[in-house]
């Protein structure tokens, strides 16, 4: 699930979460979980059901702040890099840069 405008809610298990990513692998589900109890989130991960054991294990993760929408927030800045001196874009959230320079997009 890229960034997108739509703040997608509801369970996991009994907790009521605000999902962040679905049907992700595990390193995806590693750096999500690091990152956001890093900037003070408590996270929620549920394995999802495989078709078959040769399958590969999937998870969804959320968080319990309902007020969090990932997309305001790393587009508004407002997370922090596991090193703490730099903020997440749109990049680093995908983990496509470790380039945390402010711009969102490249002039080239």
């Amino acid at each position: 699930m890229a960034l997108a405008g739509k703040h997608a809610f509801g369970s996991i298990g009994d907790q009521r979460v605000t999902f962040v990513e679905k049907k992700i692998e595990e390193t995806r589900k590693i750096f999500l979980e690091e990152l956001l109890k890093f900037n003070g989130f408590e996270v929620v991960i549920q394995e999802e059901k495989r078709k078959t054991e040769e399958d590969p294990q999937l998870y969804t993760v959320g968080v319990t702040d309902m007020t969090f929408h990932p997309t305001i927030w790393v587009f508004s800045r407002r997370l922090k890099t596991l090193d703490g001196k730099h903020t997440v874009n749109q990049d680093y959230w995908n983990q496509l840069s470790e380039d945390t320079n402010p711009a969102y997009w490249k002039n080239d």
